[in-house]
């Protein structure tokens, strides 16, 4: 039977896998249509009969609190204009991709318009505090070895800049006896990152007192109560939690995440004089314009620049 809110769905959804998207990629554009879906229903209003209005309305109820979630839930916070425009261009995407099989629709993809985004102070931990936090483990954890594998994971988060799904999806053969890392980013692509010496101590030290136990992952549940477990990546959940608690511990009042740690990865290598388009490739950015919003001089660099560099300083 057809869909009278999203006709051609399943054929939308195909196209993506047979361009080789990622699931999650796939998920993604499912939760975000089915926000879309939702809110036609909610107005029953058929895919047929909508029009400009329709989309402006859309906005509307995307930006209100009262909208229905992925899951029929009512949202309990406004979404970032981030947010919004990320289920905007799920909605444009399908709509072009209606256009280009020859279906009919009475919009076009060029009717959806992206909200405006909101500028935030870019916000990157002090150095020290950086420091702090990837050492920390070794200060907090109780346990050496769970201390060991922690430290490890946050040393290579700062030594590379990748990101967190990236980080636990390292195998060791992926490690080569340099410290170069063969990663697969975003949308399946591939690059290389490359480990400090530091960081290649502390996963040589935690590698020691994991080695019988056999897995391919660097990064594992290996101290678990359950056997069948022990062999298992962490979880993304596990190690966000963690940062957050040692952040809390060591009184860090900037909200560093690991998504912040690999910002602050970013921004002290341009601190340091690295070239954008090498930061571009270490992170895995398509787009230069991408890695820009990353490499920001912190609030600190900013002054020195300022107090050494304006005409009046004396």
């Amino acid at each position: 039977m057809k869909n009278p809110y999203l006709p051609y769905l399943d054929d939308f959804f195909l196209n993506l896998q047979t361009n080789n998207y990622s699931e999650k990629t796939l998920y993604s554009y499912e939760r975000d249509l089915d926000v879309f879906q939702n809110f036609l229903k909610e107005i029953n209003t058929d895919f047929e009969k909508i029009d400009k209005k329709t989309i402006l309305n859309y906005k509307a109820y995307l930006i209100s609190r009262d909208r229905k979630t992925a899951k029929i839930h009512e949202g309990k916070k406004r979404l970032s204009s981030y947010s919004i425009n990320r289920m905007l261009s799920a909605l444009r995407s399908y709509l072009k991709f209606l256009t280009d099989m020859d279906h009919k629709s009475s919009i076009s993809s060029e009717t959806i318009k992206l909200v405006k985004t909101e500028r935030k102070h870019p916000r990157v931990s002090e150095f020290d505090g950086v420091v702090k936090l990837i050492e920390s483990p070794t200060k907090f954890e109780k346990n050496e070895v769970i201390a060991l594998r922690n430290r490890a994971m946050l040393e290579t988060l700062f030594s590379t800049g990748v990101r967190i799904s990236e980080l636990l999806n390292i195998k060791v053969s992926e490690i080569d006896k340099t410290g170069r890392i063969f990663v697969q980013g975003k949308g399946k692509k591939e690059r290389f990152v490359y480990l400090t010496p530091r960081a290649q101590k502390h996963i040589k030290e935690y590698l020691e007192v994991r080695k019988k136990i056999l897995s391919p992952y660097l990064f594992i549940s290996c101290w678990g109560k359950n056997i069948d477990n022990r062999d298992k990546k962490l979880s993304s959940a596990y190690l966000q939690e963690k940062i957050k608690k040692y952040r809390e511990l060591l009184g860090i009042n900037v909200p560093l995440s690991a998504h912040g740690i690999r910002h602050a990865f970013a921004t002290y290598l341009a601190e340091s004089g690295a070239n954008p388009a090498a930061i571009q490739i270490l992170l895995g950015h398509e787009s230069l314009d991408t890695t820009t919003r990353y490499v920001h001089p912190s609030d600190r660099y900013a002054e020195r620049i300022q107090r050494k560099y304006h005409p009046l300083k004396e």
